[in-house]
């Protein structure tokens, strides 16, 4: 009885990484909108990434429904919403390529594809949603001289997030989250170092 306790116990905190993660979710891209809305400047700032975000969130939201991670479709929808807000005013300051936009057409395609053929599928496809998301922000501000646009606190919440889904996915053995998170605590600290 008693290590059934103990392991309770030991379990206990990661069932609140969840609610970690929404917590540090919800909010994470308020601070990159405020200071686009009050600088205007965005140097250092990808629109494609936005966008993605938005698109991909949107994806996670249905696996994260068919898995029954209920408490995950908090964060999914905030970044979902407000990551694409954050790509429709990036996108109204400066427009993006024909090919960019064909190339964001594409994925979305795929993770509908996949999300409508299987859960696992949609899982398999958005272990590398991230990546395709965050490589045009992370070389958007190694390339600007001057990344003065980056907002810190965004990437300072998306770094506590992902951490946490990394530890939850590594705890419930789920691989498209382990992936998620390696990659989003890699990719924030990146940023972070860049827009230092």
């Amino acid at each position: 009885m008693w290590s059934l306790i103990a392991q309770t116990a030991l379990m206990e905190p990661i069932t609140v990484l969840p609610v970690l993660a929404a917590g540090f979710a919800v909010p994470q891209f308020v601070p990159q909108i405020r200071k686009l809305g009050r600088t205007n400047d965005t140097a250092g700032l990808s629109t494609p990434w936005a966008l993605l975000t938005g698109i991909n969130n949107a994806a996670w939201f249905g696996y994260f429904a068919a898995s029954r991670y209920w408490f995950a479709l908090i964060p999914s929808s905030s970044a979902a919403l407000l990551g694409g807000w954050l790509g429709i005013m990036l996108n109204r300051r400066r427009t993006m390529t024909d090919r960019v936009r064909a190339i964001i057409g594409a994925w979305t395609v795929v993770l509908v594809v996949a999300a409508s053929i299987d859960r696992r599928l949609l899982g398999a496809t958005l272990t590398g949603a991230f990546l395709v998301q965050v490589v045009p922000a992370v070389v958007a501000a190694y390339r600007t001289r001057r990344p003065t646009g980056i907002a810190q606190g965004t990437w300072l919440l998306i770094l506590a997030e992902l951490s946490c889904w990394a530890l939850f996915g590594a705890t419930h053995h789920d691989g498209p989250l382990i992936i998620l998170g390696t990659t989003g605590v890699i990719s924030a600290l990146l940023m972070l170092n860049r827009a230092r």
